[in-house]
This record gives structure tokens, sequence and C-alpha cells, in this order.
């Protein structure tokens, strides 16, 4: 590869500084920076394309056809008056003129990606146009594009331009990129993740198909394409879908240069552009912390079958990772960059949890690796690259390792945003090296899948026997009187009650304890108490007594601020209800049936002492990296320890003694 091509990111960047005096804000230069590249990025490979006929083909007379009918895009001006915009950038004076018919000459697809002829109400993808007109409002123009023009970007490959292009757009992200979810992929994690899909693939024989269904501009995809074509696998094909315009557009037109690139727009969630198709290699960097509650009804009423749970609405990391591996061949291997939220989010039978053990009863998951911290140029927090295989070796069915290369990295001698950590080849390698020998070291760990698996047992507790007679149903009283001992609360509706009134029901009330026998609930005719004996409410009226169940009596005080109709006023109202406390107990998995319900027995009997009976059991997984690979602190001997005390106390005395001097 030509690495000259990076002297190009400076000048790139030197077009700024005229966004910068014109006053235009940093967080806004990647619109005002991406039509820009885009279109010397498309002249680049359309004067290529005309250098190549020239050679092959001297006797070429309309180049303009002949390029054209590569189907990579053409400009009429370019071809037929043999110049192009640094030609163009020559005279001033002519420029306006000039530069309206170089962009109106593209072909319709391109004028349509770069926005020419939209205005910026209508504008989409990269509205070049729009961005014309206000550089030209700042009087900019002709500066702005003469820098551009100087980038000449002929002379190099497909795979050259896409480094550059990595390094430009990791700037753009780095500036205006608002939450983590907008994640721009570094170039250290695309290799890693090149890498992982080579030793997945390495042997085989077919066209290899690979699939970003959230590409963005396209460096992951494309990256990945360039590593398996320098292996050696020159039989690629690649497909990507993204949303974001003016992304979408820098791939789409990278994917025109490219021999069997086909890039689509549109949300993968709710517009499957590809779903005819299964995909031996998938990459995926999919937003995180992103909501989608913008498009519930459409996930709602999907009918692709691929959502068989639904996550958080607000996160739908999971959402895009279900699509992943409905679209994966049945051979086929997938890398998803995820945060740790899709590790243990959710409790046991919410949708994360779910979806997780959708993936592990299918025997999905083949890895997940924890990067270092500080990777990713927005966000400091840990990543996990999630590997799914569906044709594992055999030795690897119903197994998963974790790979902890947190300590993985070399620090950068400068920070890129918030990117201080770097992947080196050498530690790719040996992340790599783990993931094939799959077996236990120090930082990797091979687990059967069920080893994620945990029991949410659900119990109702009581503080009786449940051979005992319960209350059935709440009952509310309206009652008359409250009597426990000396205590007498017989006014159960204060109007406009003073502060001190307030204060003082309040202490009467928690005072109360219904299981005293001699609190008394009068109402009507009836009078309600619990007897401690025979664990039972009592009923009695006119003497007729009735036991009602093991229960509990509440009593509330409420205030009630004043309505069109009433006046402010304090409410006490008393309930006789169940007195069940409903529970649960996580507790560890079993998949020998027999074995698991000995788990929750054992369980119970040694952290269970009231009475309890059994209701549900949830499945959960969850996968926890720190519970793993937790390493004790060493704590300092207590000969150590006791050292240091004996010296600070010596210190401290001869401090007292100078001050008593």
């Amino acid at each position: 590869m030509n690495q000259n091509i990076l002297q190009y990111e400076s000048r790139v960047w030197a077009t700024a500084d005229l966004l910068i005096g014109a006053g235009i804000k940093q967080s806004d230069f990647p619109k005002f920076m991406m039509p820009f590249f885009a279109l010397m990025m498309v002249e680049s490979r359309i004067l290529r394309a005309s250098d190549e006929l020239r050679g092959e083909y001297e006797d070429v007379v309309d180049f303009t056809e002949a390029v054209k009918d590569r189907g990579q895009g053409y400009n009429g001006f370019i071809l037929e008056n043999n110049k192009s915009l640094v030609d163009i950038c020559l005279n001033d004076k002519t420029f306006d003129t000039d530069f309206s018919l170089y962009l109106k000459s593209f072909d319709p697809e391109t004028k349509n990606l770069l926005g020419v002829d939209k205005s910026n109400e209508d504008a989409k993808y990269l509205n070049i146009s729009g961005i014309i007109g206000q550089l030209s409002k700042k009087k900019i123009l002709f500066a702005f594009t003469k820098g551009w023009s100087e980038i000449n970007l002929r002379e190099y490959n497909n795979s050259e331009i896409t480094t550059l292009e990595e390094h430009i757009k990791r700037k753009w992200a780095d500036i205006s990129a608002e939450t983590a979810g907008e994640q721009y992929t570094p170039d250290d994690v695309i290799s890693l993740i090149s890498e992982i899909a080579y030793l997945k693939k390495q042997y085989s024989t077919d066209i290899l198909s690979i699939y970003d269904p959230t590409c963005g501009g396209g460096n992951m995809l494309f990256g990945v394409e360039d590593y398996l074509k320098s292996k050696g696998k020159e039989f690629t094909k690649t497909y990507g879908q993204d949303w974001n315009d003016e992304l979408y557009a820098l791939a789409k037109i990278e994917s025109r240069f490219r021999e069997d690139s086909t890039i689509e727009y549109g949300n993968t969630l709710t517009e499957i552009k590809f779903s005819d198709k299964a995909f031996e290699i998938i990459v995926a960097n999919p937003p995180f912390g992103v909501d989608w509650k913008g498009y519930k009804a459409d996930i709602d009423n999907d009918q692709t079958d691929r959502f068989k749970f639904l996550p958080a609405i607000s996160d739908g990391q999971l959402l895009f990772t279900q699509h992943i591996i409905s679209q994966l061949d049945i051979d086929g291997v997938a890398v998803v960059v995820h945060n740790g939220s899709t590790l243990f989010s959710g409790d046991a039978g919410s949708g994360e949890s779910n979806i997780r053990k959708y993936f592990f009863d299918n025997d999905y998951v083949e890895a997940i690796i924890q990067l270092p911290t500080d990777e990713f140029f927005n966000t400091g927090i840990f990543t996990y690259l999630w590997i799914f295989n569906k044709n594992k070796p055999t030795v690897q069915k119903d197994k998963v390792i974790l790979i902890n290369a947190s300590d993985k990295f070399s620090p950068l001698k400068k920070s890129k945003g918030k990117k201080r950590k770097e992947i080196t080849e050498e530690y790719r390698m040996e992340i790599v090296e783990l993931l094939k020998n799959f077996k236990d070291t120090e930082i990797s760990k091979v687990f059967e899948k069920e080893h994620f698996y945990f029991n949410k047992q659900s119990i109702m507790l009581t503080n009786i026997d449940y051979a005992k007679k319960f209350l059935q149903t709440e009952i509310k009283l309206n009652p008359t009187k409250i009597i426990q001992g000396d205590l007498e609360i017989d006014v159960f509706e204060i109007t406009n009650p003073t502060l001190d009134q307030i204060l003082e029901t309040q202490e009467k009330i928690k005072a109360l304890d219904y299981k005293e026998e001699d609190l008394k609930v009068h109402v009507a005719d009836c009078i309600y108490y619990f007897d401690k004996d025979k664990e039972t409410l009592i009923q009695n009226k006119n003497g007729t007594i009735t036991e009602l169940g093991n229960g509990k009596i509440t009593i509330k005080v409420t205030l009630k601020k004043a309505s069109k109709t009433q006046l402010e006023r304090l409410l006490i109202t008393t309930a006789l209800e169940t007195d069940f406390q409903k529970d649960y107990e996580i507790i560890p998995y079993s998949k020998n049936e027999e074995q698991n319900k000995l788990f929750i027995s054992q369980f119970m009997s040694k952290y269970i002492s009231k009475p309890f009976r059994y209701l549900d059991n949830t499945l959960g997984v969850e996968i926890n990296f720190n519970k793993v690979f937790y390493k004790p602190q060493q704590l300092e001997p207590l000969e150590n320890i006791l050292s240091d005390l004996e010296k600070i106390n010596g210190e401290l005395q001869n401090l007292e003694s100078s001050l008593n001097i």
C-alpha cells in the first residue's frame, strides 16, 4: 500500500481553516467537508478510469461513452474538455460558470448522491448545492473549492483511498458525534475484526459475501474486504445498508468503484434491502444507547420473524443483532461490536435476557472478547466483540470462550478524542491465537453455554404454615373508631387540619400494631381484630365470631388537597389485607433437570427461614466478565501494617513533644 496518501490528511484539514475564519462552528465541519471529499473521490476515479482506457485502447475516441460503460459514474465536462476541478480553479473569473457546468455534467446517480440541483429544503444525501450556497454567502466558495481541488487522489487505488477516508471520517466523528451510539470504528478494531473473519474463513473455497447492516461510510465493510483480499481471498462480494444520508452517500460512491459491491439506503430494522440473501461474513458496529421508539410500531408489526424478543426501547443494539443472526448463512460467522449492556441488562424474563438465551439456546455464540477502555473516539467505556458462528467445530459445540483483552493495548502518544489506547498488531495476533486455540488461559476461559444461565425462582413468603387458612381478598373498611389500649381514635376526617394535627395523627397511627389483640377496628355493627393464638383475623358482628383467615390490618393517613367542592382534609382509612410477601431468589442452574431441582431446594433450605410456597421459575442469561476474571486485591501483610502503625504513632509522639515545648 502507498502510505503517501496520508499526506493529504493535513491538506484536507487545511480547508477547515476557511470554515473557522467564516464563523462556522466546528461541529458543522463534516457537513461542509463531506460533499467535497466525495467530489474528489468521484473525480479521481473518473480520471483514473480515463487513464486506464487510454492505456488499454489507444483508438478509443469517445471516452465519455467508454467510461459510462464501466458503470462507475462519469462527468462529461471532465472527459470531453480534459479538465478537472483544479483546472477550473485556475481562473477565478470564470469559476462560477465552469463549476456549475462541471457539477451538472455528472451522471444522474452521482448528482443525486452529491445533492446537485437540490435546495436546502429538499436536499438529500450530501447536499452540495446547499453547501455551495452557504459558502458563497460567506464569500469563501472559490478558496474552499480551490483547496479541495489540490487534493489529487488520481494515482491511488480503492484500498488506499479508503485508508485516507478512515482517517478523515474518524476526525469528523470525533467532532460531530453527540452520543456514544454514534460510533466510528477505529482502524485497529477494524483490523482485529478482519483478522477474526479471516481466521474463521481462511479455508473457505466459496465466494465470500460480506455484509454490514449498519455500514455508515463503509470503512469497516471495505476494510474487511481489503484485508481478506490481501490474504488471497480475491472472490468477495460486499453488501451494506445505512440511513445516515451523508455516510450512505460516501459508502455508495465508494462501492461503485469496487467489484461486486452493493450499498442500499434505509433503516435496516424497518426496511430489509437484502431479504433474499444469507451472508458468510457479517460485521457490524450498531448504534448503542439509542432508542427505537420512533419506529416502535414497525418493529411491533414486523412480519419477518427476525425479532424473537424485544429489548428495552431505550437501546436497540439487540434488535440489530437479531437481524444479523437472521441473515447469517448456515456456515456464517458474524463479529459485532457492543457495549457492556448487552451482556447483563434486563432481568430474567426480560427482552434482553430472553434474546441472550435465544442466542445461547441455539449455540450461536462462539466467543465474547472484552476490549480495552478508551478504544473509541467519543466514549471511554468497555466495548465487546460478540462472535457468532452457526457452524462451530465439533469440539466447540455448546461451548463459549470469554477473552479478557482489556490489558492488550499500547497507549497512544497523543490522544484522539477519547481514544487513548490502541490494540497493536502484536496484541491482535495474541487475541486471535486465543480464539483459535479455544483453551483456558489466564485471560481466556471456556465454559459450557449453560454456565451463563441462572434460575430466578419466585416464592410467596408468609409468617405461618401454608396449611393454615388465609384471607382470600382485600377488604376495605370505613371505620368509625380505632382503639388500642388507652389510645382511642374516633375522628376519621379532619377538615382544614393544622400541621400539629397532621403530625399528631401520624404519630398515633404509627404506634398502632395490628398483631396486638387489643387493637380493635370498629365499623358500624362489626369489630375487627387479629387473634394471635389462632393466627387469624376475626370479625365480631354483634357477638357472632367469624374467622377470616391469616392476614393483616393496615391503617393509613392521607392528606387530601382542597378541590372545588371540598376543603382540605385528613383521612384515616383501614383495610384487611393478605399477609403475603412475594420475593425471588437467584440460584445457579444445571441443564440436568433433577440436579437443577436439587440446586433450588438446597438453596431454599439454607437461606429461607420463613414459610413459603414456590411460584414461577424463570431462566435468565447474563455474562459477567468481572466475576469470571476477578482478581482479589493483595492485602498488605499484617506485620507490615503493624510496623506502619508503630511508625505513625512514633511520629505523632514526636509532634506532640515538640508542641509541648
